[in-house]
């Protein structure tokens, strides 16, 4: 069972896609998971064949646990379940396991393929504490209030770890306000452009310059992210919030960036979500403008280092070249971890998030 965010203990197994004998590939979706926030699709990690399902639908289980057995391309034979792989565990995290009498075999850590830490293992048990109660409880959830206390949980857990700073700058998107409206006059409805995703893609590019805002804080320290991979904030139908990440974020056109945000914002109100969208985000862009919010100071989700925030746009009188003009202008705001990055490094971000936006033409 694959950890979908810092917030998540356990997941009910809704639906295998795969049965035994069936080939699969890095990527494919091979089962649904119900969470607090709603069914995910999990992918698999590696090529192979599944061996054997061990987990049935309809069970509750703790984050960690081996959900199917998997035979390497060519393995003739099935690995022997007694005898898995050797995790990669730090010291503190292996001498914990042993005290709390946690199988570090059954322990996923935060990041896919990364070390097992503290924070992990201290998971798995809660996770295992919690399962037995939950499962004795016949009640049908309800995944709205679920929701809200895993949301707690979590921001709770950033406020009360992570020293927080906080920067905010005003930006003229004049120019970029024109130009989307100029390009989406030449596009038919159905391809025309949010003005978020200039945005977004203004945001990803700009992170380039900034790399230590990109990442990750695991096991006490920083793992610096080669991707970026941009967690949108979206709302879900019913309440809560999720943010599922836009993968290359920086690399794709506006079009293809397009794209994914509606994909993904309709799988969120549909409540179907992949496992990799929730767990890959590397940093976090919530943008309140639609609802007239001007300013935003959001909380960063672990192990995520930032979270990037954006106001509406508004109409004010604005220096520009020596006189004062009627501007389009939008707040930026950033809350970032002090242990990773301070002001400085904050502010040269939003100084070429800012630059960026005065050529919307080369964020094609």
């Amino acid at each position: 069972m694959p950890s979908l965010g810092a917030d998540m203990e356990a997941g009910t197994l809704v639906e295998w896609l795969v049965k035994p004998g069936d080939e699969v590939k890095r990527g494919q979706v091979v089962a649904v998971v119900e969470t607090q926030k709603g069914a995910i699709e999990i992918e698999i990690w590696e090529n192979g064949t599944v061996d054997r399902l061990v987990v049935e639908t309809g069970r509750k289980v703790p984050v960690g646990e081996v959900l199917a057995l998997l035979r390497a391309p060519g393995e003739a034979v099935a690995a022997a379940p007694g005898a898995p792989a050797r995790a990669r565990i730090s010291p503190s995290a292996r001498q914990l396991a042993g005290e709390l009498g946690i199988d570090v075999q059954s322990v996923q850590p935060a990041l896919p393929g990364g070390v097992i830490s503290r924070a992990d293992v201290e998971r798995a048990a809660a996770a295992r504490k919690a399962a037995p109660a939950a499962a004795a409880k016949p009640a049908a959830p309800d995944w709205h209030a679920q929701m809200r206390k895993a949301i707690a949980a979590a921001m709770s857990r950033s406020k009360r770890e992570i020293p927080h700073y906080y920067l905010a700058t005003d930006i003229d998107v004049t120019v970029v306000s024109g130009w989307l409206a100029a390009e989406n006059v030449k596009r038919g409805v159905a391809e025309r452009l949010l003005p978020v995703v200039p945005l977004m893609k203004a945001v990803a590019v700009a992170l380039r310059a900034v790399p230590e805002l990109n990442g990750f804080w695991v096991d006490g320290a920083f793992r610096p992210s080669a991707a970026v991979h941009l967690g949108m904030a979206i709302a879900m139908r019913g309440g809560g919030l999720v943010a599922p990440a836009i993968h290359d974020a920086d690399r794709k056109s506006l079009d293809a960036l397009m794209a994914d945000l509606r994909d993904v914002a309709t799988r969120v109100r549909g409540g179907r979500l992949r496992g990799s969208e929730m767990s890959d985000p590397t940093i976090t862009l919530s943008s309140l403008g639609e609802q007239g919010v001007e300013g935003l100071f959001g909380i960063i989700y672990p192990p995520q280092v930032a979270i990037v925030g954006l106001g509406k746009v508004t109409e004010r009188a604005w220096a520009h070249h020596g006189t004062v003009a009627v501007r389009k202008v939008m707040t930026a705001t950033l809350s970032a971890d002090h242990r990773v990055s301070d002001g400085h490094r904050g502010g040269l971000f939003l100084a070429a998030l800012a630059r960026l936006l005065q050529e919307p033409e080369k964020l094609r």
